[in-house]
């Protein structure tokens, strides 16, 4: 069964240096999706030893939740969030997160 559109919270503001949580879940899908995170349609890697700036974050594909430890400027940006399984995909609306 093809995900349905996941419901993603994620904050508007976010102080420098304090922590955020997003988070991404649908529950119609079968088999169980996996959660993949954009910020500004660029992937984010669930490694984040990998990412291109210096954000430190951990991502659970498993549970669709991103967060972030210590967030900066970098940070800022429009994040949306994609659920996958062997039927499909589908993503949620992008929401602009102010750091």
């Amino acid at each position: 069964v093809k995900p349905t559109t996941p419901r993603c919270s994620v904050p508007k503001a976010v102080p420098v240096g304090k922590s955020a949580s997003l988070r991404c879940h649908e529950s119609e899908g079968f088999p169980k999706s996996t959660y993949s995170w954009y910020r500004n349609s660029e992937p984010l890697s669930p490694d984040s030893k990998s990412r291109s700036h210096n954000s430190s974050y951990t991502l659970n594909p498993a549970t669709g939740t991103l967060v972030f430890h210590a967030v900066h400027k970098g940070d800022t940006g429009r994040y949306s969030c994609i659920a996958t399984n062997d039927a499909g995909f589908a993503k949620c609306e992008e929401q602009e997160m102010e750091v």
